[in-house]
């Protein structure tokens, strides 16, 4: 019937760390919705706090079809932000490794330094910073 994209700023995840940002942007994602939601169901075993009634499923991606679907849609959009942050920071990989901490992206972030869009808050970036 709708769906409607959530996301969480970097600022934000290394703030309330990546767990709260993900409730905040499933949040945001109901909030969005063109047609108000009545019952959310939540890949994980907990809940956002939606408008609506909501119910966590653990594996729900691989069992329920509407769950599925909003993985893929999510998936396809992240994946199409890492493409276009590829072409804004060259050398990263992003386009290829989509953001996930490869071995080719560590090497990257200790040749080239940190971007705006790494977070702060990641293991390998905060070590960096104390290194700098």
């Amino acid at each position: 019937m709708a769906w409607a994209l959530g996301r969480a700023e970097v600022e934000e995840i290394d703030q309330i760390n990546i767990l709260q940002a993900s409730m905040l942007a499933m949040r945001r994602a109901v909030e969005a919705l063109p047609i108000p939601a009545t019952h959310a169901l939540i890949d994980g075993n907990r809940c956002p706090d939606l408008p609506c009634t909501a119910e966590a499923i653990v594996g729900g991606d691989g069992t329920i079809p509407a769950i599925s679907a909003a993985s893929i849609i999510a998936k396809v959009a992240r994946d199409r932000e890492m493409i276009m942050l590829d072409r804004q920071y060259p050398g990263y990989g992003l386009a290829q490794h989509k953001g996930y901490p490869t071995k080719a992206h560590l090497e990257a972030l200790q040749k080239l330094g940190i971007t705006p869009i790494h977070r702060r808050s990641f293991g390998p970036v905060r070590r960096l910073i104390k290194i700098g």
